[in-house]
């Protein structure tokens, strides 16, 4: 059955087409996920086919008596109690048992009976999202629906909405999320949509084929442009009704402007930081919490240089909380947080730096200065705010923006030890693709809480488990491998089992830098932190990727040298040397690979 049918949406902006003749048809059972960079207008097309706003040009037809349940970027509650919201947006088909499975898998069971004008953010979050799945409705539209949900409550999500017969309408960075979710994605790209068929995998083959087919088709038209110039310059005679039209034509190839990138180049994000020493940040006995209830206890941690570090845990199991007290932030109850001398550390949370809406971009950088130092404005390009963007004012920037901006003024205090407290929220999968590889060989440590499975997998080596009843342990071998461990373990003991596991790994020097290890007949030496072992056996695999390319180019060069034997014998030297040092670095990579294995 077809819910909503709309053809040919235009929406405007003062400086621009937000949406620019979209046409889109949703049927019963179709499950679409909505992309783009930050600005693009995804919540506004949501909007407009959730019928909250009218579009300036194109018509929407929409199913009889079609119902439809919304999430948006704004959260808004009922007075009352959870269970009295979640009771009112419940289906008519909706039983009681089933509002209570869905409040309790998103993180809110045992809240049911709070006051929805006493919930904090991410927990008001949490309602809507729920009363939203109770609805029962034909059509269900979600912007970011991630946000404020622990990774367990994520993984629900996907499969709930997986399994969801009606028609979905999703906006999301989920990486996971979209491919195991969505069957069909609509990409948003200066004012037009693109529609794939498949999910976040088929989108990215499908945008690069299109590029190659722009980039294609500007190069044809570049070469005819060159041909009709000349033909022009050689005086095209103008008499004849073919020779005028061959002009017209020859005029419109020489002035036509392809439309501007979306962003213009790659995102570099490299910043040069100060080194550390050989101590960084040590954490001894560390506990904390809040009256009887501790978070953590006994919390050993000594992060090394290199660090690659995650965070994970249930909402509320006190991840934001270490954070703040391995920066120095809050006083732990118990232990001591020690700090070596050459630590400068950069925090990014979720609040992020204090934006004054009416000064302008810049100014947020020079201190209300006119004038910036170089540095930050190349990193303010590296970011994607181009000169009519830094002088934007603050006010005007999107959710995305913002939270681009508060990263630029983290890393402009040029830290060597990064804490990020959910960095990828409001993020676009185009600067998270790229914040991921910036912090791949970003020469500092990183300790990073996220809910994004993606992100974790791509950023962190080992992770500390927290299971919101005290226990907190170091998990070897990354995101990842904790989660496998998740796997084959009862649904309820799972966060807790994960966390006791890593504790007793800890406790038996397997996972703490700086750990030692005892071989026969000799002293204790120090072992190894995987995140160090990781980020060497990375520069290795750089390392091999560059002599690969050396020894492809010298084969080249051997085949062009023809009969020259004094130019065959110098490239055959250099190949030599090349293939020699290729094999030292591939026996050096086995080498650390099965370092890794054994440390997982």
């Amino acid at each position: 059955m077809i819910l909503l049918d709309m053809a040919d949406i235009t929406v405007t902006r003062p400086d621009r087409d937000l949406l620019r003749d979209v046409s889109l048809t949703l049927n019963t059972g179709d499950r679409v996920g909505v992309v783009g960079i930050n600005g693009t207008g995804k919540s506004t097309l949501l909007r407009v086919m959730a019928g909250e706003i009218e579009p300036e040009g194109g018509v929407i037809r929409r199913g009889n008596a079609m119902t439809v349940s919304v999430l948006n970027q704004s959260t808004v509650l009922p007075p009352g109690t959870v269970a009295e919201a979640l009771d009112a947006a419940r289906g008519a088909n909706t039983e009681l048992w089933e509002i209570e499975a869905v409040a309790d898998r998103l993180g809110m069971g045992a809240q049911m009976d709070a006051r929805t004008e006493a919930l904090s953010g991410g927990e008001a979050r949490r309602v809507q999202l729920a009363s939203v799945l109770v609805a029962g409705a034909d059509l269900m539209v979600l912007d970011e629906p991630t946000n404020h949900l622990d990774i367990g409550a994520i993984r629900w999500l996907e499969e709930h909405l997986a399994g969801y017969r009606g028609g979905l309408l999703l906006v999301s960075h989920d990486r996971h999320l979209l491919n195991h979710v969505v069957t069909r994605v609509v990409e948003l790209d200066r004012g037009r949509a693109h529609v794939h068929d498949g999910g976040y995998d088929a989108y990215l083959a499908g945008r690069a084929e299109r590029e190659a087919r722009e980039a294609k088709a500007e190069q044809v038209r570049r070469s005819l442009a060159t041909r009709e110039l000349a033909w022009l310059r050689r005086g095209a005679p103008a008499r004849t009704s073919k020779a005028k039209a061959r002009i017209a034509k020859a005029t419109a190839l020489v002035e036509h402007t392809p439309d501007a990138a979306a962003r213009q180049g790659e995102l570099d994000l490299h910043v040069d930081v100060p080194r550390l020493g050989d101590k960084v940040i040590e954490l001894e006995g560390v506990g904390h919490g809040h009256g009887d209830r501790w978070l953590f206890r006994g919390l050993d941690l000594k992060l090394g240089r290199l660090e690659r570090l995650g965070v994970v845990g249930l909402n509320g199991s006190g991840k934001s909380t270490l954070l703040d007290v391995i920066a120095g932030r809050v006083e732990p109850r118990e232990g001591a947080v020690v700090y070596g001398s050459t630590v400068r550390l950069g925090y990014h949370d979720q609040i992020g730096a204090d934006l004054d809406p009416g000064q302008r971009v810049r100014e947020a950088l020079s201190g209300g200065k006119r004038e910036i130092s170089w540095q930050d404005k190349r990193l303010m390009e590296q970011f994607w705010f181009d000169d009519d963007a830094q002088w934007a004012p603050i006010g005007q920037l999107s959710g995305g923006e913002r939270r681009r901006l508060q990263m630029i003024l983290t890393l402009a205090a040029r830290p060597n030890v990064l804490m990020l407290d959910e960095p990828t929220n409001d993020l676009d999968l185009d600067t998270l693709r790229a914040l991921e590889d910036f912090l791949e060989d970003w020469p500092g440590t990183l300790v990073v809480v996220s809910h994004d499975r993606a992100f974790l997998e791509r950023t962190v080596d080992d992770v500390i488990v927290l299971d919101g009843a005290g226990g907190a342990g170091r998990f070897p071998g990354g995101y990842a491998a904790w989660e496998d461990a998740q796997r084959v373990r009862p649904t309820g003991r799972k966060m807790a089992s994960a966390a006791a596991e890593a504790k007793r790994a800890a406790a038996a020097g397997r996972t703490n830098v700086g750990a030692t290890s005892s071989a026969s007949g000799g002293a204790p030496k120090p072992a190894r932190s995987s995140s160090t072992i990781g980020h060497e056996l990375r520069t290795v695999e750089k390392s091999m990727a560059a002599l690969e390319k050396k020894v492809a180019a010298l084969n080249e060069d051997l085949a062009a040298a023809g009969a020259d034997h004094e130019q065959l014998r110098v490239l055959g030297e250099k190949l030599s040397a090349r293939q020699s040092e290729l094999a030292t670095a591939e026996e050096r990579w086995l080498e650390l690979s099965e370092e890794l294995e054994a440390r997982s």
